[in-house]
């Protein structure tokens, strides 16, 4: 199975993506933001990203950004579950037009999160 870095906030779904992933086989590491997923991917460059929109110090279109000006080859898959003031298809379109292929709108189910695994290493 692949290699995937989980870029997540928040504890319990970020708790949760892992085990998932880890039950079907996956190697998992995982970073609270995009500024520590960036160092987890100097460390080691993951085979897939699963990273969330909406977060602290440096959110998931800054961390899609960052990567897109490294040419990095790596698929990701952009998450969000929205708030208040910003909607999750906002969220989702925007990691679209960064050139995200995969997205996936919170919450989602086990087979939804494969199903665009597969997608995402195609």
């Amino acid at each position: 199975m692949s290699h995937v870095l989980v870029v997540e906030d928040d504890d319990i779904f970020r708790a949760m993506m892992e085990e998932m992933l880890r039950r079907d086989g996956h190697q998992v590491r995982t970073a609270s933001n995009g500024a520590k997923a960036l160092i987890e991917i100097e460390r080691q460059a993951p085979e897939l990203i699963i990273t969330d929109i909406l977060m602290p110090e440096k959110d998931g279109i800054e961390l899609i950004t960052e990567l897109s000006q490294r040419d990095s080859s790596v698929p990701i898959i952009a998450v969000s579950g929205g708030r208040r003031a910003i909607s999750q298809d906002f969220n989702l379109e925007s990691a679209r037009l960064m050139g995200v292929k995969v997205t996936l709108p919170k919450p989602f189910t086990r087979e939804q999160l494969r199903e665009a695994i597969t997608a995402a290493l195609a």
